[in-house]
């Protein structure tokens, strides 16, 4: 059985006691076919050797995928999917790749948490996208996973209402105020910025919407193009005020590019016993996922309660890298984490070293390309 099918069915059976043996076999397989991990391994003295626990497994920065190329030498470099990254990186012009060659793995993986977390009533529902699905922008990792999303959980009236200009706040109140006036559930799903466009229209242009009961939204954060970038706890609140969904249905995803596992806010009604209230949310894991909060200063797990850099070992990135660190501080606890923020450069020592390394790896490689 490949390392893959292995990774999958863990994904469709989990089982907590054998998390650290399948994550040590990923180790060991990236460490062979991902040249890049594999140097920065050997740049700490970490082997297959004498690697032996998951705590040993070093964490690369996510920012790899920006300064090299995270390539996994025993795929066909054009199977697969390829999703970019936000933004520009230091000294490179092109936005980073995540090469996902088993795009089944990623799907598994998208829809298993989906159903635990924002569809743990089995519901199948209308669904409004306000961000671009994956025909309209085939390169985003989350237009994919909107998609499989809507493919999964969807049913009756279906609209994506957003492109690459932007979102049609005016055509998603219609939509809404339709499946309303139905008495028809609905599922929403944008981005933070998307949500404020629609808050904003439908608070110029009234009246408030109730959804029906059951409605929910998933909200995936990013504040790109909000002038005051609006919190988890407002967007939370103004889908209450505005649409009449119920607080523990408005919840927050965590998730990025490099990862192809996401993290959802824990709620009364995804988690017995979770917090209500929208600032005391934390953040559940999937099984195949291990957070982990590391001391920036030494890379090593913070000590227990301790915010640190959020690091995860993700298993259904075992096409790329596993084991990755990011730029986002919290706490962790069992598989629950909060978010406190995003980390100060000039405060995570450990971290920027990890970036030097992998800029100076990608750079002297190029060099060589060009010889």
């Amino acid at each position: 059985m490949s390392i893959y099918e292995q990774v999958l069915g863990f994904i469709e059976s989990p089982g907590a006691e054998s998390f650290e043996a399948l994550a040590l076999d990923v180790f060991r397989f990236q460490f062979a076919n991902v040249p890049v991990y594999r140097a920065y391994c050997q740049s700490r003295n970490a082997n297959p050797e004498n690697v032996r626990r998951l705590a040993n497994i070093p964490y690369a920065s996510t920012l790899a995928f920006k300064y090299a190329d995270v390539a996994n030498i025993s795929d066909d470099a054009a199977a697969g999917l390829t999703f970019l990254t936000s933004g520009t990186t230091k000294g490179f012009a092109e936005r980073g790749r995540h090469r996902v060659p088993k795009p089944e793995i990623y799907r598994a993986a998208a829809i298993a948490h989906l159903r635990r977390m924002l569809f743990p009533d089995d519901a199948r529902i209308a669904m409004l996208a306000m961000h671009p699905t994956a025909d309209r922008m085939p390169e985003s990792s989350l237009s994919r996973m909107i998609g499989w999303c809507i493919e999964e959980f969807g049913a009756g009236a279906v609209e994506c209402v957003a492109s690459r200009q932007g979102v049609d706040a005016a055509r998603a109140a219609v939509f809404l105020a339709e499946t309303a006036a139905r008495d028809e559930p609905v599922c929403i799903l944008g981005t933070t910025a998307s949500f404020a466009a629609l808050f904003e229209h439908l608070r110029a242009n009234g009246p408030r919407i109730r959804l029906a009961a059951g409605s929910r939204i998933m909200d995936t954060g990013g504040a790109k193009g909000q002038i005051i970038p609006l919190g988890a706890e407002a967007v939370v609140a103004s889908a209450g005020q505005l649409l009449g969904v119920a607080p523990a249905l408005a919840i927050n995803e965590y998730g990025m590019t490099e990862l192809c596992s996401q993290l959802y806010d824990a709620t009364p009604f995804n988690c017995a016993g979770a917090a209500g209230t929208p600032g005391a949310r934390m953040k559940l894991a999937p099984p195949w996922m291990r957070p982990v909060a590391l001391d920036p200063a030494i890379m090593s797990p913070a000590a227990p309660g301790a915010a640190g850099m959020l690091a995860f070992f993700d298993l259904a990135n075992a096409g790329s890298i596993s084991a990755l660190m990011t730029e986002d501080f919290g706490i962790v606890q069992g598989d629950a984490v909060a978010i406190l923020g995003r980390a100060a450069a000039s405060g995570a020592r450990g971290c920027a070293l990890a970036i030097d390394e992998f800029a100076e790896r990608e750079l002297a490689r190029v060099a060589a390309d060009r010889r």
